[in-house]
């Protein structure tokens, strides 16, 4: 049997990235990426060759039995996300567990994270916190925030470009519960910003800076 290395890539600067996971992606027969050309440009940047392939939240099952033919055969294959560590709010988990079914080999490459980079840099006291993934988008968003301010431990969580200010919206509204909001944006990019303060605090400062509501965004709540 091959193996199936899992490789956390940058979430945002290409420097940030393993010795190791360089090599493992230069050792690689190919590599599962989940946008080829995302991945392309880190490639390109450390000079790697290797061959990908798309894998993404839409991969067939026909794809999933190539790849596990091509362990059965002693391929050695990458899987990379768009940035961070691959089975973190993406589909890779699911390739992981048809891997591990077929009794195959699963080697964790670590590296970046944004929740645990958001979290360093947060300045929220405490050893303990709830990763919720991303926000809904609609079907149980109302409860999601609800449950957020009965939650004892610091809280973090995802949201995009188009639902941030819906999100800031919903937490001023539970202003009285929640001791404070840390919002960051554009980890590690040209762009990266740290808000924190109340939940009318932050969502003010959004509203009268129009241009900081685009960009990837970790928020933390602290109730």
């Amino acid at each position: 049997m091959g193996k199936l290395s899992i490789v956390a890539t940058p979430i945002g600067n290409l420097e940030d990235i393993t010795l190791r996971a360089i090599r493992t992606l230069k050792e690689a027969d190919y590599i599962l990426a989940e946008d080829t050309r995302v991945t392309g440009k880190l490639l390109k940047h450390h000079e790697i060759e290797t061959p990908q392939k798309r894998y993404d939240a839409h991969a067939s099952e026909k794809m999933h039995e190539r790849v596990l033919a091509d362990l059965q055969e002693g391929k050695h294959i990458a899987l990379v996300s768009d940035a961070g560590t691959p089975g973190v709010s993406d589909p890779g988990v699911l390739l992981v567990q048809k891997v591990r079914a077929e009794g195959a080999r699963v080697d964790a490459i670590p590296g970046p994270s944004a929740v645990t980079t958001a979290f360093s840099i947060a300045g929220v006291t405490g050893n303990q916190f709830t990763f919720l993934g991303f926000a809904p988008q609609k079907k149980g968003r109302e409860t999601f925030f609800k449950n957020i301010a009965n939650v004892e431990i610091p809280v973090i969580f995802f949201e995009s470009t188009h639902r941030i200010m819906k999100t800031l919206e919903a937490l001023a509204e539970k202003n009285d519960v929640i001791n404070d909001v840390v919002v960051a944006r554009e980890l590690t990019k040209m762009h990266e910003e740290v808000v924190s303060g109340s939940a009318e605090e932050v969502l003010r400062y959004f509203e009268t800076n129009g241009d900081h509501q685009k960009g990837e965004f970790v928020i933390l709540v602290d109730v």
